[in-house]
C-alpha cells in the first residue's frame, strides 16, 4: 500500500512540475467585494465575466481573512505575500509613525515624488517587509519576467507590483491622469501618455451615471430612494440617475462611479499590447485592483442599487478582458485569479431599523473618555497621541516623564474601554505579541498585530458597529467578522481544473498557490498554505 501512495505521489509531483507555465498570470482584485455578492447577483451576471470564471475555473466559497484590521492596504499585501499584518508590516491603510509623530499613508515614501500628475507621488512599496509573488516571479527569471501593477488607489497599484517592478500606475484625483512615483521611474511611458491625452475622466463626468440594465433587474437591493445612503455630492441626492455633468470639472468624483473601473480596464488592456505582456515562454503578471467598488459601497452600502449596478457593470468590463487575453495571449496560455481586499457590513442604521445587531460610537469620545480617565488618576496631560485602527497610542513621553509604571496605565485604558456597551474586548500589546491566543477570533487580532507599527492597547467593537463621525449612512470595515473576512476566492484557466470547495482557506494561500503552480520561490514570509484542491 505504502509503494501505491509513493509512485501516485511521485506521478503526482511530475505532473505540476511539467505542467507548462501560463505566459500571463492576471491578479484581479475587487475592494470590497463580499463573497455574498456571488450569489446575490449570479443571476443577473452575463455568460461571459463571473459566471465564466465560476463555471469553468475553480471556486473557493468558504474563503477568509486571517487578521484584523480588514482594510485596501493589508488585503493587497496580504493577497501578494502570502502572510499577515503580523509579518508583512502593512497593519492598515494608515498608521501612526511615533518615530515621525503622525499618521502615514501604508505605501508612505517622503524620498519620492509624483510623475505624470500633480499629487499622490509620495508612494513605494517600501513599507512592505516581505517579498510579493510579484517580486519573487522577477527574481526567478532574473528580471526578465515583466510585472504590471494598476489600480485607481495607489496601494491597490503598489503594493500587488511588489518592490521592483517593470511598472505601477494609479489615477491621480487631482488631475484625473494615471500617474506612478520616481520609485519607479522619472517618466510616464509612451503608452500612458497616450491614454492620458484621451481625457476619459471628462468623458464621463460630461454625462450621468444611469442604471446599466432595466430597473426590474435589481430587486436584489432595497429601494433606490432610501435614508441609508450618502450623497456623492451635497445636492445630489442618492438615486439614480446621478447627475455628474453637475461637477464636470471635479476628476475626484470620479472615484464614486463605476466608470473608473472601466478606466483601469482599459489601461490594463492598453498595458497587455505595450509591455508585450504573455508574448513569450517567460511568464509575466498584472495586477488590476477595481477600486470603484469600494468607494461606492462606502457610500451607499452593500444592499444598494448602486453597489449591485457597479457589479453588474463590472462583470462586463471583466468578460471584455477575459476576450481580450483569449485574442492576444490565447485562451489556454494565460492563468487568473480573483479575489477581494475585504468585505464589510450592513449599514447599521439600516441592521437595527430591522431589529438586527448594529450600531455606532464616536472616535472623538473614545479619545477624551480616555484622557478624561487618566487624567482624573494620573494627573493632567494629553495621554492618548492617537486613536486609529482600533488602537491606542499613548504617550509615552508623559508617562516617563510622571515616572509611572505604562503596565498600569494601559490597565486603566483596558478598564475605561470595556466599561462602554460597543466594546466587547481589550487587550495589552504586550499580551497581544506573545502570540497565545487560541480563540479563533482572537487570532486574527494578534494577526493583524505588529510589534514595532501597532499601538498600546488593542480593542474589538461589536459586530456592525461604526465610528459616526462621518455620519450614519454607507458603510465601512475592518473587523474580525464573517462580513468584513468572508471573500471569494477564483482560479481560472491555464492549468486549473473546474470544481468548487467549501473548506475554509485563508487569502495567505494564495501566494503560495501561485508559487506552487509557477514552480517558483515562495514570497519570503509566506504562512499560507497551497489551496490543496488544484493540484489533486
Amino acid at each position: 500500500m505504502r509503494k501505491v501512495l509513493v509512485t501516485l505521489l511521485v506521478i503526482l509531483v511530475n505532473s505540476a512540475l511539467s505542467q507548462e507555465k501560463p505566459k500571463l498570470v492576471v491578479g484581479i482584485v475587487v475592494d470590497q467585494m463580499r463573497y455574498d455578492y456571488i450569489s446575490r447577483f449570479y443571476n443577473d451576471f452575463e455568460d461571459g465575466g463571473f459566471k465564466r470564471l465560476i463555471d469553468e475555473g475553480f471556486l473557493f466559497r468558504n474563503a477568509h481573512y486571517d487578521y484584523m484590521p480588514t482594510k485596501t492596504g493589508p488585503g493587497h499585501a496580504s493577497i501578494f505575500t502570502g502572510t499577515t499584518p503580523a509579518r508583512h508590516g502593512i497593519i492598515g491603510n494608515d498608521w501612526y509613525a511615533t518615530s515621525i509623530d503622525k499618521k502615514i499613508n501604508c505605501v508612505y515614501d517622503s524620498t519620492t515624488s509624483v510623475v505624470g500628475g500633480v499629487s499622490n507621488g509620495e508612494v513605494s512599496p517600501r513599507n512592505v517587509k516581505a517579498t510579493t509573488i510579484t517580486d519573487e516571479l522577477r527574481l526567478f527569471y532574473n528580471f526578465n519576467s515583466k510585472v504590471i501593477g494598476i489600480s485607481l488607489k495607489d496601494r491597490g497599484a503598489s503594493i500587488p507590483a511588489g518592490h521592483n517592478p517593470t511598472g505601477a500606475y494609479w489615477y491621480d484625483l487631482q488631475s484625473g491622469k494615471m500617474i506612478t512615483s520616481t520609485y519607479y521611474r522619472n517618466d510616464l511611458p509612451n503608452w500612458i501618455k497616450e491614454y492620458n491625452a484621451q481625457n476619459r475622466p471628462k468623458e464621463f463626468l460630461s454625462g450621468n451615471w444611469e442604471l446599466f440594465k432595466d430597473k426590474s433587474i435589481y430587486n436584489e437591493s432595497i429601494s433606490d430612494e432610501n435614508p441609508f445612503e450618502e450623497e456623492l455630492r451635497k445636492g445630489m441626492g442618492v438615486s439614480f440617475p446621478h447627475k455628474l455633468s453637475k461637477f464636470k470639472n471635479d476628476p475626484s468624483l470620479l472615484k464614486y462611479t463605476p466608470f473608473t473601473n472601466t478606466m483601469i480596464k482599459e489601461v490594463s488592456l492598453k498595458a497587455v499590447v505595450a509591455e508585450e505582456l504573455g508574448m513569450d515562454s517567460i511568464p509575466d503578471f498584472l495586477t488590476m485592483s477595481f477600486s470603484a467598488t469600494d468607494d461606492i459601497g462606502h457610500r451607499f452600502g452593500p444592499r444598494s442599487m448602486e453597489v449591485q449596478d457597479t457589479y453588474l457593470r463590472l462583470d462586463r468590463e471583466i468578460s471584455e478582458v477575459l476576450s481580450f487575453l483569449d485574442e492576444k495571449v490565447g485562451k489556454d496560455s494565460y492563468m487568473v485569479f480573483l479575489t477581494a481586499d475585504h468585505g464589510a457590513t450592513d449599514v447599521p442604521s439600516y441592521m437595527y431599523k430591522n431589529k438586527m445587531p448594529g450600531g455606532y460610537h464616536n472616535n472623538g469620545y473614545i479619545k477624551s473618555m480616555l484622557d478624561e480617565r487618566l487624567t482624573k488618576i494620573f494627573g493632567e496631560g494629553e495621554w492618548i497621541t492617537y486613536l486609529i485602527n482600533e488602537q491606542v497610542y499613548l504617550n509615552k513621553e508623559l508617562i516617563a516623564e510622571k515616572q509611572l509604571d505604562l503596565t498600569e496605565v494601559k490597565k486603566e485604558v483596558i478598564r475605561a474601554l470595556m466599561s462602554e456597551d460597543f466594546v466587547v474586548d481589550a487587550f495589552d500589546a504586550d499580551v497581544v505579541a506573545m502570540r497565545m491566543f487560541t480563540d479563533p477570533m482572537l487570532v486574527l487580532l494578534q494577526n493583524g498585530y505588529d510589534n514595532k507599527r501597532s499601538g498600546d492597547v488593542l480593542y474589538i467593537l461589536k459586530p456592525s458597529t461604526l465610528n459616526d463621525a462621518w455620519g450614519r449612512q454607507g458603510t465601512d470595515h475592518r473587523t474580525p467578522y464573517t462580513y468584513d473576512t468572508h471573500i471569494p476566492i477564483i482560479f481560472y484557466g491555464s492549468g486549473i481544473k473546474k470544481g468548487s470547495s467549501v473548506r475554509q482557506v485563508a487569502i495567505t494561500d494564495i501566494a503560495p498557490t501561485l508559487s506552487m503552480l509557477l514552480n517558483i520561490s515562495l514570497p519570503s514570509s509566506a504562512t499560507g498554505e497551497p489551496l490543496k484542491e488544484l493540484f489533486e
